[in-house]
């Protein structure tokens, strides 16, 4: 049975849709069968993985509201063995919809269902915000994964998020637990940088993983052609950290 593991960070701008997209490819170009939920109205998950948001139908929108089967909305992607659930702004009229729903926030661990068992990970790309879409997220994942921007505002963002889980886990899903804290956007030339991966490493230690994504240019760029790194720049360093990480998360 396949792992769900939510990408989350109630902090802005920290890397979440970055390590989904490269995360989710390395994981299918090491032989696994992975699926994307892309849970951000942003949907920059879905085009980061090469498909034009602004022309989908169906999306994971129409899973949650019911009105559409999983084979109406699963999308191959530009990597073989990695499928997607896309997203767009239509999925903001979520939150509308579903706060009159009974057990609304357990809408998208119902979509799951028996998808769990026809991949060996599925990843959720979650919204930079602590709402409806960010609860069904953490209510169907097995973990959460917490990337963390080097710099001096993460520490205060990942307080608040280890609060939050805590929360989940008293309350919608005792099952939830940690996967991992990943330094992102690390910047060797400043001492921030390092002074930052310390303290998180302080509190946290046993859930940081050893694999620290640099700050680099051809990372950014990737999104923009609608490719995963591996498949942008295949020998930069971006590239080689995402494959280390997803060694990480296979040998866990």
């Amino acid at each position: 049975m396949g792992r769900v593991i939510a990408i989350a960070n109630q902090k802005g701008g920290v890397g979440k849709t970055t390590t989904t997209v490269n995360l989710s490819a390395c994981l299918a170009q090491a032989g696994k069968k992975v699926l994307v939920a892309d849970m951000d109205p942003q949907g920059n998950t879905t085009s980061g993985l090469g498909v034009d948001k602004y022309k989908l139908e169906n999306t994971i929108y129409n899973l949650l509201l019911g009105d559409r089967y999983l084979e109406q909305v699963v999308l191959p992607t530009c990597v073989d063995s990695l499928r997607l659930l896309p997203a767009n702004i239509n999925l903001s009229g979520a939150e509308i919809e579903l706060i009159s729903q009974e057990k609304r926030e357990y809408r998208l661990r119902t979509v799951f269902g028996h998808m769990k068992y026809l991949f060996d990970y599925i990843l959720i790309d979650c919204p930079p915000s602590l709402n409806i879409l960010t609860l069904n997220s953490l209510c169907a994942g097995d973990s959460i994964l917490v990337p963390i921007q080097c710099e001096y505002y993460a520490l205060e963002g990942l307080t608040q998020l280890m609060h939050t889980v805590e929360l989940v886990q008293r309350k919608l899903n005792p099952r939830l637990s940690i996967e991992g804290v990943v330094f992102t956007m690390f910047d060797a030339r400043t001492n921030l940088s390092a002074q930052v991966v310390d303290e998180v490493k302080k509190h946290l230690g046993e859930y940081t993983y050893k694999t620290i994504i640099p700050r680099n240019v051809r990372l950014s760029e990737a999104p923009s052609h609608g490719l995963p790194i591996t498949l942008y720049d295949p020998s930069s360093k971006g590239a080689e950290s995402y494959i280390r990480l997803a060694q990480e998360v296979m040998g866990q």
